[in-house]
């Protein structure tokens, strides 16, 4: 388990994040229209999954917004932002934010959490998403991790994009 904070305040996550090198567990995952999203439907491309909390709060939104406009220009490069948020939420913010193109996904009937090591287990946070970025390649083999240590801070952006 990842030990990670929570202003200041220790908490834990279910595991540890995918191997760099191993091959990435299949999910299923839901779409702002309520459909599912597997990781084969982004077959073929290179893939940032952008872990976060909730878009409510001022750090997941952020994280959401850079990895859009940093990643636009990137070819062959799909960002998928994931949380527990309802898939109604997710709609919300990017129409409210300007990023209607980006893509988000919701855990709340998936094992996604826990089979990838990143399910907060105590604390006022308990069952969502811990922070964390996983870099796939085309055949979804992990090029890079982020576990994220404080909650409130955001990843690096350019050390993850980098290895795309």
């Amino acid at each position: 388990m990842a030990r990670i904070t929570l202003k200041g305040n220790p908490i834990h996550t279910s595991g540890e994040l995918p191997a760099i090198g191993s091959q990435a567990k299949e999910f299923d995952l839901v779409k702002q229209d309520l459909s599912t999203a597997t990781l084969a439907s982004f077959s073929g491309k290179k893939k940032v999954l952008n872990i976060y909390v909730s878009v409510d709060t001022s750090i997941c939104a952020t994280s959401v917004k850079k990895f859009f406009e940093r990643a636009r220009t990137k070819p062959n490069l799909v960002v998928l932002n994931i949380s527990a948020d309802l898939p109604f939420a997710a709609k919300r913010f990017c129409g409210s934010e300007g990023v209607e193109n980006a893509i988000t996904l919701s855990t709340f009937r998936s094992r996604f959490a826990d089979d990838y090591g990143l399910k907060i287990t105590d604390g006022p946070l308990t069952g969502l998403c811990s922070r964390a970025i996983v870099v796939l390649d085309e055949n979804n083999r992990v090029l890079h991790t982020e576990q994220v240590p404080e909650i409130g801070q955001e990843p690096d952006y350019d050390r993850a994009l980098a290895k795309v």
